[in-house]
């Protein structure tokens, strides 16, 4: 007999919600909780990095006993190009681009995120024009849809879901074309600006928003048709990569992955920034901590970034971008080219960058892979002393030799693609 277990979610009041799903009484592997396997006569097996279902250059070094996992040990840093350390000789704003590269299935979330960072440096963070949070907001979220719809799309196909890859594919190229109008690029968009925004939203831009929010749902629903209640993806997904609630909490497992297990933590919720706080959306929590909860979390973050750009939109006020201080901003062109003052605020920015002061500070954001965050230290300057990045992948990965263990080769495949990371982030 099949039981019964509980997917929640908790709401913006903080009540609990509950949708009740049928799971298999038995199956569970037990031994991903405690698998540590003396090393005898298993055969070693290298997963990657060349894998397509690794997602990128991530390297699994498995040793197996026939078909079931006995260790799992992942390599990373195939794909490491110094971002941290590149940091160190840029100004503030020249490293913008560099965070398009981490995360790049979701580049404008990683600008914002940087951005807010060394915001707080400047002590400004919480007097960015209300028209500046509220874009960056719609971006962010935005940037939720476009990872989830690539990392359900690639995950069913892995598994042999070709439709929902290309429903969801398609989805993306709309998102894209809304980042190409403004931004001027699809891909790596460097749209944040220490301060604001490069450029404020081009004419007829919120129709096409809101155009694509009522396809896009339309796309959700499709995928969950062909998904949630499938009897193959089913089997591929329910009882399989088990973290429990306290090993995600020990692993320091953020987004999906965290709430997946039951545990209550979205950073838009614990520590609201820009107009989070504003906004009504609820928080989507899993039960078991398997790959289903997984896919139904993302299943469910999507519906609700399509409730907040929503509310976005209608909220949107008038008003500039960019921060009133010049000597943060760069100062309108037309200014710049007939007044003296702003002409040399504009060479001071453009080539020294804005003048931080000494200290250290830690911003982390509710990124589509988890909490991405940036801590800077600064000696006073345009560029600062050290930069680092806290990459939600690349935690997500120290789990790897904890999970794995006690699956079939065959159920890897679907693990990863439930973890939802991406590599530019994780090696940096």
């Amino acid at each position: 007999m099949a039981d019964k277990r509980q997917f929640d979610f908790a709401d913006s009041s903080g009540r609990v919600l509950g949708v009740e799903r049928e799971t298999p009484g038995t199956g569970s592997p037990l031994s991903a909780v405690e698998p540590q396997v003396e090393r005898k006569d298993g055969m070693i097996l290298n997963m990657g990095p060349s894998h397509p279902s690794t997602h990128g250059v991530l390297r699994i070094v498995l040793e197996l006993d026939g078909e079931m996992v006995k260790g799992a040990w992942p390599d990373v840093g195939y794909l490491h190009r110094g971002d941290e350390k590149i940091a160190e000789s840029m100004t503030y704003t020249q490293f913008i681009p560099y965070t398009d590269r981490l995360d790049y299935l979701a580049p404008l979330a990683n600008n914002v995120a940087y951005a807010l960072a060394v915001e707080k440096l400047l002590g400004i963070d919480r007097e960015l024009p209300l028209r500046c949070q509220y874009i960056r907001v719609i971006c962010c979220e935005l940037a939720r849809i476009s990872s989830h719809l690539l990392g359900i799309g690639s995950w069913a196909m892995d598994v042999g879901a070709m439709t929902v890859f290309l429903l969801t594919f398609t989805e993306r190229e709309k998102i894209y074309n809304l980042c190409e109008s403004l931004t001027g690029a699809r891909f790596t968009t460097s749209y944040t600006r220490i301060g604001g925004l490069a450029r404020d939203l081009p004419h007829g831009w919120t129709d096409a928003c809101r155009k694509f929010l009522g396809e896009v749902v339309v796309t959700i629903n499709e995928v969950d048709q062909l998904l949630t209640k499938n009897r193959i993806w089913v089997d591929r997904t329910r009882g399989l990569g088990v973290i429990p609630r306290q090993m995600a909490v020990d692993y320091a497992l953020t987004g999906p992955n965290l709430r997946g297990s039951g545990v209550n933590y979205d950073v838009r919720k614990a520590l609201p920034y820009l107009v989070y706080d504003r906004l009504d959306f609820d928080v989507p929590l899993g039960s078991v901590g398997d790959c289903y909860d997984r896919y139904l979390i993302r299943m469910e973050e999507m519906r609700q970034s399509v409730r907040i750009i929503h509310q976005c939109l209608d909220q949107l006020p008038d008003g500039p971008v960019n921060h009133p201080d010049f000597k943060i901003s760069l100062p309108p062109k037309e200014s710049v080219e007939t007044k003296m003052e702003e002409l040399i605020h504009h060479f001071i920015l453009a080539t020294q960058g804005v003048n931080a002061p000494p200290g250290e500070v830690y911003f982390g954001a509710e990124n589509p892979k988890g909490e991405l965050g940036f801590y800077i230290n600064s000696r006073g300057g345009g560029t600062p002393y050290r930069l680092k990045i806290r990459s939600p992948s690349f935690v997500t990965l120290s789990v790897l030799p904890q999970l794995l263990p006690g699956h079939m080769i065959s159920d890897i495949v679907s693990i990863l693609g439930s973890l939802d990371f991406v590599m530019g982030e994780c090696d940096r």
